[in-house]
């Protein structure tokens, strides 16, 4: 079993309405998705209220397949991040991530500990994350993200070594965008594999993802 905790829609700057990119998820061999749009404070009062629509009609609908509604609070500054995740979670949101320090934007320093004592679920694509924020995260029960997603993924060997050292939980994540990407449990499992992280290991990351993903329906 294997599911996807973070995933945009043309709710951001994904390329698919939410239907077809469940319908995607479901033909790739996934059970599940977390539709995680790009926010802010500009727009968290109108992704969430759409996507909860989308996911109770849906899920009232599909036994098989089952859709959560979250957001990714996306460059917002570190000061404001408490802040948009209770906001987030008093308009429903099952799961709240942060977009994290990839090495690949311009994030703002210190996004990654604000993510952490702010206690969202998952912080995305963490790049070069420092060690008191590992340490932290582990701590707290934040999950890192290991990500398929090319360029976010350059960091995932770093990460991964990071967590196992600090005994923080792992996650796997395609943040879909497009038609493609959602990359099924072997190729997942390799990509683990290829973030120097051991079988076992891996396999528990997998596990890690769908645990997170049942402990919020």
């Amino acid at each position: 079993m294997i599911v996807d905790l973070h995933t945009h829609s043309l709710f951001s700057d994904g390329v698919l309405v939410p239907a077809e990119s469940a319908r995607r998820a479901k033909q790739a061999g996934y059970s599940g998705i977390a539709l995680t749009d790009h926010a802010d404070h500009s727009n968290l009062s109108f992704i969430l209220p759409a996507v909860l629509r989308f996911k109770n009609e849906y899920n009232s609908s599909d036994n098989d397949f089952k859709v959560l509604a979250g957001v990714e609070l996306t460059h917002v500054r570190p000061s404001q991040i408490q802040e948009l995740t209770v906001k987030a979670r008093n308009l429903g949101a099952d799961l709240v991530i942060v977009h994290g320090e990839t090495i690949m934007e311009p994030v703002e320093e210190g996004t990654n500990r604000a993510a952490i004592l702010s206690g969202v679920d998952i912080l995305a694509h963490p790049g070069l994350i420092k060690r008191d924020d590992v340490v932290l995260a582990a701590e707290l029960g934040v999950c890192l993200e290991i990500t398929t997603r090319r360029t976010h993924s350059y960091t995932n060997a770093y990460v991964a070594k990071l967590a196992a050292e600090c005994g923080a939980k792992l996650v796997i994540n395609n943040d879909f965008h497009s038609p493609g990407e959602y990359v099924g449990e072997e190729k997942a499992l390799k990509i683990l594999l290829g973030s120097a992280i051991p079988e076992e290991a891996a396999l528990q990351v997998i596990e890690n993802t769908v645990a997170l993903f049942k402990s919020k329906l």
